[in-house]
C-alpha cells in the first residue's frame, strides 16, 4: 500500500467515480491509475468499488471505510510535508484560496501582494465564488483557506478566524435625491426605491431581507449580482439604489455618493476559515497576518492544528488603519 494509491482512491471518490477526471486531478494516466487501484484491491483482499463493465458504479461498504482512513493518512502526510518545509525555511509552495468577488477585488490584493513580496516563490491560486458555495468548495476541493463574510454568525465549517468588521453603505449617483438629504436614509426611505445589491439578498436568510421583513416594509430588488463592480455599474445606469459593502467603494467612484446604511442592517464580520488539523505553511500565516494584525501567529498555528481552543481578539473595524501590519 502506498500514499499514491490512497491519493488515487480519494481522487476517484472526489471526481464522482470518473476515472478520466480523477487521473487529470492527480496528473496520472487513466490506465496507470486503474492499475494502481487494482493493486490496492489485490493487497487488501476485497473490492473498493462495484463495477459495471469498465465503469465504476459505487464505493463498496468496505471501500467507504478505507476512504475515511485514507483521507486521514493523506492529511497527516501533507502536515508532515508542511512541517518539514517550514523547518527547512522553504519559501516555495502553492496557496489556494476561495472567497467572494468583493473580498477578491477589494480586500485581498494588498495582502496577497505583501505575501508575494516576502515569498516570491509561492503561487497563489484565487477562486472567486458564490458566497453560498464557498464553504462547500473548501471541504470538497481541499483549498487551503476561505475568506467569507457573515452578519455576525460564526461559519460552521473548519476553524473560523475573525479578521475585521464592516458595514454596508447606500450608494447613489451624486445628483440623486437621497444624496441631497441631510440625514442618511432609513429603511422606510429605502423601501420606496428599487435596490441593486448582492445575489445573496434574494435568499430568505439574507440579513437585508430580514431587516425589511422585521420592519414590515417592502424590499424592492430591481437587480442582484455577485460582483460589486456590476452593482456600481447599474447604479450609475439608474437601475436602482445600491446596497453593498463599504470596502467596495473606492476613490475611483467619485461620481457616486456612499451614505451610511440604516442601523437596522447589521454589522458584518469577515472570517478566514481553515480546515481543522492543518499545519500552516509560513506564507499562509503571513497572508492571514496581513489581513488581521491582531491575530497572534502562534495562537493561529495552535488553533488550526487542533492543539488549543481559539480565543481570538475582537476584530477591528475595516476603516481602522491598524488592521494591516506594515510591510
Amino acid at each position: 500500500m502506498t500514499l499514491n494509491q490512497l491519493r488515487y482512491l480519494a481522487a476517484i471518490a472526489d471526481s464522482g467515480l470518473n476515472i478520466t477526471l480523477a487521473a487529470e486531478r492527480v496528473h496520472a494516466t487513466q490506465p496507470g491509475l486503474s492499475r494502481q487501484i487494482k493493486h490496492l484491491e489485490d493487497e487488501l483482499g476485497f473490492l473498493l468499488f462495484t463495477r459495471k463493465g469498465r465503469s465504476l458504479t459505487a464505493l463498496t461498504q468496505a471501500g467507504e471505510h478505507v476512504l475515511v482512513h485514507a483521507r486521514r493518512l493523506l492529511d497527516e502526510a501533507g502536515n508532515i510535508r508542511a512541517l518539514a518545509a517550514n523547518q527547512r525555511g522553504e519559501r516555495q509552495g502553492r496557496l489556494t484560496l476561495v472567497t467572494t468577488h468583493t473580498q477578491a477585488r477589494y480586500v485581498l490584493p494588498a495582502a496577497i501582494a505583501a505575501t508575494r513580496r516576502e515569498f516570491p516563490g509561492v503561487s497563489i491560486r484565487l477562486h472567486p465564488s458564490d458566497e453560498g458555495e464557498i464553504l462547500a468548495r473548501l471541504a470538497r476541493e481541499g483549498d487551503d483557506l476561505a475568506v467569507i463574510s457573515t452578519s455576525g454568525a460564526v461559519p460552521a465549517a473548519g476553524v473560523a478566524v475573525p479578521l475585521f468588521r464592516w458595514r454596508r453603505v447606500v450608494l447613489v449617483p451624486s445628483a440623486h435625491v437621497l444624496a441631497r438629504r441631510r440625514q442618511p436614509p432609513g429603511l422606510r426611505q429605502l423601501s420606496a426605491w428599487p435596490l441593486v445589491s448582492y445575489e445573496s439578498s434574494r435568499k430568505p436568510e439574507s440579513s437585508l431581507r430580514r431587516a425589511f421583513d422585521a420592519a414590515k416594509l417592502p424590499l424592492q430588488l430591481a437587480m442582484t449580482a455577485h460582483d460589486a463592480d456590476l452593482i456600481k455599474t447599474y447604479v450609475r445606469a439608474g437601475v436602482g439604489v445600491g446596497i453593498l459593502a463599504e470596502m467596495a467603494v473606492s476613490p475611483e467612484d467619485a461620481d457616486l455618493r456612499a451614505l451610511p446604511a440604516p442601523d437596522a442592517l447589521p454589522e458584518c464580520i469577515t472570517w478566514a476559515v481553515l480546515p481543522r488539523g492543518r499545519v500552516l505553511r509560513d506564507y499562509a500565516v503571513r497572508l492571514l497576518r496581513e489581513l488581521a494584525a491582531q491575530i497572534d501567529a502562534l495562537d493561529l498555528r495552535r488553533a488550526v492544528a487542533g492543539n488549543a481552543e481559539p480565543a481570538w481578539p475582537a476584530p477591528p473595524a475595516w476603516s481602522n488603519p491598524r488592521r494591516l501590519r506594515s510591510a
